[in-house]
């Protein structure tokens, strides 16, 4: 059986007097594709900011192999090298070419001489439809071409982990479905993958486990048969039925 590459352990989460997380625990392990879902407010983009460092914990541990990483002596530099990161509003550099945002990463994180970083990149572009537009600007981009060059820029860096914080909810309806398709593959490939998301046949196709969460708690978790199918909590069984229902 395969050792966690994550485990989350009484998590809890704080701004001031306002507590978005409680007592968070759940396991990732390789190969995984771990969706996260429930109402907006209820904690899941703060858990996943908390995954990746850019919130500090209030007091709980996340062991990535079994370290953790809110040691005071952690590197989360090099953390991030390895759990990257998928945010819904791109955050890709404007001044620079497609191609250039995806070997910046390589180039002076990891320290890769120029033409390896331009293969590496080129053939993560490629895998997401994007490699014919290496030398376009982010400004030149649809909604969608922008979030797939931001997966690939992710890719580049070889991550064992890739978060993604509600990848499409930024996106004009057509475009979702072309981001979609793309985690689709990286789930087959056997990425492993903790999506934050509203798109419910997502983490009900593609999922391995579904978390459900509600004002800060995992309110829910299981397969997606167990969430779906047979949902126990009363609560997720009126935030399915709402959603889909839609």
């Amino acid at each position: 059986m395969s050792e966690p590459i994550i485990e989350v352990r009484h998590l809890s989460k704080s701004f001031g007097t306002h507590v978005v997380l409680r007592d968070v625990d759940f396991t990732v392990k390789p190969g995984d594709v771990t969706c996260v879902i429930g109402a907006s407010g209820s904690g899941k983009s703060t858990l996943l900011r908390c995954i990746n460092l850019l919130e500090t914990p209030t007091s709980g541990s996340i062991l990535f192999h079994g370290q953790d990483i809110t040691e005071k002596r952690f590197d989360p530099c090099g953390y991030r090298a390895r759990v990257g990161m998928v945010f819904q509003s791109f955050n890709l550099f404007n001044n620079m070419t497609v191609l250039d945002n995806c070997t910046a990463g390589l180039r002076y994180v990891l320290h890769q001489d120029k033409e390896t970083a331009r293969r590496t990149a080129l053939s993560n572009l490629e895998k997401v439809g994007m490699a014919p537009y290496i030398n376009a600007r982010p400004r030149q981009l649809s909604g969608g071409q922008k979030q797939r060059v931001a997966i690939a820029r992710a890719l580049s860096m070889q991550p064992e982990v890739l978060l993604f914080d509600e990848p499409t909810s930024a996106l004009d309806p057509q475009m979702v479905g072309e981001v979609l398709s793309v985690m689709r593959k990286l789930a087959a490939d056997g990425l492993t993958m903790i999506v934050v998301t509203h798109e419910m046949a997502f983490a009900r196709d593609v999922s391995s486990h579904v978390v459900y969460m509600a004002d800060g708690v995992i309110a829910e978790e299981g397969t997606p048969q167990d969430i779906f199918d047979h949902p126990q909590n009363p609560k997720t069984t009126e935030f399915l039925t709402r959603f889909l229902s839609r």
